[in-house]
């Protein structure tokens, strides 16, 4: 089950469980659309791998399988 984890983690940005702007990779790394397409080039800075659109968990779903609240930003930011 996917972490569906909080916020970008070059930027800080909220991304809430239900954000269409959540992109991530196959370790989960999370980035927002910004930053993904723009910084990042489609790449994750982390393992190389593709950035694709998170899924979104539907809403009666979260109750029991609640999204993860621990912000993982990098201090630096993201660098192309």
């Amino acid at each position: 089950m996917l972490e569906l984890r909080p916020c970008c983690e070059c930027c800080g940005t909220d991304l809430p469980p239900d954000s269409r702007a959540a992109m991530i990779c196959s370790f989960e790394c999370t980035f927002c659309a910004d930053c993904a397409t723009g910084t990042l080039s489609g790449r994750c800075p982390n393992c190389g791998g593709e950035l694709l659109r998170r899924p979104v968990r539907p809403a009666e779903k979260l109750a029991k399988f609640p999204a993860s609240v621990e912000r993982k930003v990098k201090p630096q930011g993201c660098v192309a």
